[in-house]
């Protein structure tokens, strides 16, 4: 993998995760570089699951739409686990 590859999967897993961040309702609160990282592992795990389905030479919709709800359920799963499962109508503080 060269280093415009790896750039590549960067500035993409972060579009792909800021776009599942954006369709996750809610404040998410984990950093920027955290969703990048959901965004990378979905864009990778999307073109794994749509593999040969791809016929286009453009834009694949299809693959984007996948990649952006798997980083969507990403940013919810991991918002959740650092949350904790606190709340915030704690009684009693």
């Amino acid at each position: 993998m060269t280093i415009e590859g790896i750039l590549g999967a960067i500035i993409i897993g972060a579009v792909i995760g800021i776009l599942g961040r954006l369709v996750v309702p809610g404040r998410q609160n984990i950093p920027i570089w955290l969703t990048i990282l959901v965004g990378i592992g979905a864009a990778l795990l999307g073109s794994l699951i749509v593999g040969n389905l791809r016929d286009t030479n453009g834009v694949d919709w299809i693959e984007l739409l996948v990649q952006v709800g798997l980083a969507a359920v990403g940013v919810a799963a991991v918002s959740a686990m650092r949350s904790g499962g606190r709340s915030r109508n704690r009684v009693g503080r």
